[in-house]
């Protein structure tokens, strides 16, 4: 068992949070994360990068300079692509290009949970007994940030809810939202720091072993086209 400390909006430890390792995987396992980063980064990319070669850049065709005689090298027209601002030697001109990967979905939810672990093992899980600010406040919530111990990235997970928290997050740099129910392997390997409600984590460890959950583990929110 995994003791992760439970604070108070003041730092101050308030409680224990117990995480059981074979709930999260067991163990850490790299090549599984490694999987599904570079399956999630992959995703991401809309293939739709375009370059053209020397006959689709606009220029002139006139030759630069006579082929003999000057003592430099030949040269031809300004659109060669040695030249600055001149055509692609092997320009992408496909209309699209799928840099999609998929995985099976028990790895999937795996990896979410397995990247949890990783984060609990290191300690950089910073619990919170409860997040509820009366306004949106970006100097209350700093200094709730630091208090904790955050003085790297963080990834703040939210209930949909708290609109006021998120509003507090979303000026500072270095620090990213996302819903709690849509943790993932992607997102909590780009921060270096989790910090979530104790309630939400909870949630999402017991979540995570039910058959209908999504890949967090909470139940699946409505699928979006072009998502990853």
């Amino acid at each position: 068992m995994i003791e992760l400390p439970v604070y108070d909006l003041d730092g101050k430890q308030v409680d224990t949070f117990s995480v059981d390792e074979a709930l999260l995987g067991g163990e850490i396992r790299p090549a599984l994360l490694k999987q599904a980063y570079v399956r999630s980064h992959a995703n991401r990319r809309q293939g739709s990068a375009r370059t053209k070669n020397r006959g689709r850049v606009e220029g002139s065709t006139r030759k630069l300079f006579k082929q003999k005689g000057t003592g430099n090298a030949r040269r031809g027209t300004v659109r060669t692509n040695i030249m600055k601002g001149g055509g692609v030697a092997f320009a992408k001109t496909r209309t699209g290009e799928d840099f999609r990967k998929d995985m099976p979905r028990k790895m999937r939810r795996l990896a979410n949970r397995n990247a949890l672990l990783a984060k609990a093992v290191d300690q950089e899980i910073k619990v919170i007994d409860r997040i509820n600010l009366d306004a949106p406040k970006t100097a209350a919530f700093k200094s709730m940030l630091e208090k904790v111990g955050i003085d790297r990235s963080c990834l703040v997970a939210l209930d949909s809810a708290n609109v006021n928290a998120r509003r507090s997050a979303r000026n500072l740099d270095g620090v990213d939202t996302i819903r709690w129910e849509q943790l993932n392997a992607f997102e909590l390997l780009n921060h270096r720091y989790l910090v979530i409600e104790k309630a939400h984590l909870k949630a999402f460890i017991e979540g995570a072993h039910c058959t209908g959950g999504a890949e967090g583990g909470a139940p699946a929110p409505a699928a979006k086209k072009g998502g990853r």
